[in-house]
């Protein structure tokens, strides 16, 4: 079959793998000029396979006062005369109850199965060099009462079959990882996950793209796209700048992107951007005060995955429409949280800041079907998962446009 994916970024890169793998002709399109220059190029790093708790969650009730209102809050909202965003906002609370945030917690635990397995076969055969590791991961907590709260979750996710997992002292946490020694009074425990995994999502993409193209998968880059034209049931091409391209089947892979473009065909995505920021520092003199396990610090919403000598920082949550603007004040506040958590592991005199619009459905859950037409198939709304759930979802359509065949 011939296949168009839009999109170069690390979940059309998954697609375009797994379709070539399954003996199809693929054909890769982006408006950028190489793969995995926008949401993918400077994510959280990590590969969080096992502990996959969604957003909506019923424990945000309580914490929406704040997380609203407080001006150091590591969620922003700024409404907007957008009905996308009300409606987004409106289905997310709606998702805030156990019995869904249970639900999506068993099909997000599935699709990350599926994709670790994926990437791993991937990462096999293609032989990249992108700092992976598998150091495991520690999630923080601030609170005897997280941490009970969390060991709620974990024990869902067990019963759902995730990969093994503890809860930790605060004590355990740094003799797992010392470097968390200094911030040892701030928490009160941690979930530990000896299985997760983290690496460098731009140099996966990147050299992913050159592997593929290797094995003679085509990439149209620097080509912005402009709309899928529909005869009857069907696409019968993909209209850009630099003209038409005609496939058997497409696949629209844009993040946040699909939205308006598939809007037109009558798809209605419940999809919208979650931006956040990150910052990378080169940690390579740091020695024991930088960290080699991943660390998400949940009362701060700021993640930290080492990658070779580098510590890639991200964090933050803000509603505000498809601005990339990066404010000073929010790199100042992810520099501010790691040298709290981790105090002289940088000078931080080279700090690469970073923007993403994160492409997030309600429920936390990706969108992986068929829709708009019997040969158009989305692939979008990874959210905060897309690095982790990208092989997954890629894997799951290129079966299915095999069976389509």
């Amino acid at each position: 079959m011939q296949v168009c994916i839009l999109g170069a970024g690390i979940v059309g890169l998954a697609a375009a793998y797994e379709l070539h793998q399954a003996g199809h002709q693929v054909t890769v399109v982006d408006k950028a000029s190489h793969a995995g220059s926008g949401t993918s190029m400077g994510n959280g790093a990590q590969l969080s396979y096992s502990y996959v708790q969604p957003l909506a969650d019923p424990a945000i009730w309580k914490q929406l006062p704040k997380l609203l209102f407080s001006s150091d809050s590591p969620l922003k909202f700024r409404l907007q005369a957008d009905p996308q965003q009300w409606k987004w906002g409106l289905a997310f609370l709606g998702a805030c109850n156990a019995d869904r945030s249970a639900a999506s917690t068993r099909t997000l635990l599935q699709l990350a199965a599926v994709s670790r397995q994926r990437f791993e076969a991937m990462q096999t055969q293609v032989g990249g060099d992108w700092d992976y590791s598998s150091t495991g991961k520690l999630v923080l907590y601030p609170s005897d009462a997280a941490v009970q709260s969390a060991r709620h979750q974990l024990e869902v996710q067990s019963q759902l079959g995730s990969a093994p997992q503890r809860i930790v002292s605060a004590d355990e946490a740094v003799a797992l990882e010392p470097a968390l020694a200094a911030y040892r009074s701030q928490f009160a425990g941690a979930v530990h996950t000896p299985s997760e995994c983290a690496a460098d999502c731009y140099q996966v993409c990147r050299q992913l793209e050159d592997w593929l193209r290797q094995k003679g998968v085509k990439f149209i880059m620097d080509t912005p796209i402009h709309s899928l034209r529909r005869e009857g049931g069907k696409i019968v091409a993909l209209q850009t700048a630099q003209g038409d391209i005609e496939a058997e089947h497409f696949m629209v892979a844009l993040g946040v992107d699909s939205v308006a473009l598939c809007k037109p065909l009558g798809v209605d995505l419940p999809v919208y951007p979650l931006k956040g920021y990150s910052i990378t520092l080169d940690v390579a003199a740091a020695g024991h005060k930088a960290p080699t396990v991943s660390i998400t610090d949940s009362a701060r919403k700021v993640v930290f995955a080492r990658i070779g000598e580098r510590l890639r920082v991200a964090g933050m949550v803000e509603l505000v429409g498809h601005d990339l603007r990066i404010p000073q004040d929010k790199i100042q506040s992810l520099c501010a949280s790691t040298e709290a958590v981790f105090p002289g592991c940088s000078d931080f005199v080279q700090v690469q800041p970073w923007a993403g619009l994160r492409p997030a459905t309600p429920t936390a859950v990706p969108i992986a079907n068929c829709a708009g037409a019997s040969n158009l198939w989305i692939n979008t709304g990874h959210g905060a998962l897309g690095f982790t759930l990208a092989f997954g979802t890629g894997a799951q359509l290129a079966y299915e446009i095999g069976q389509a065949a």
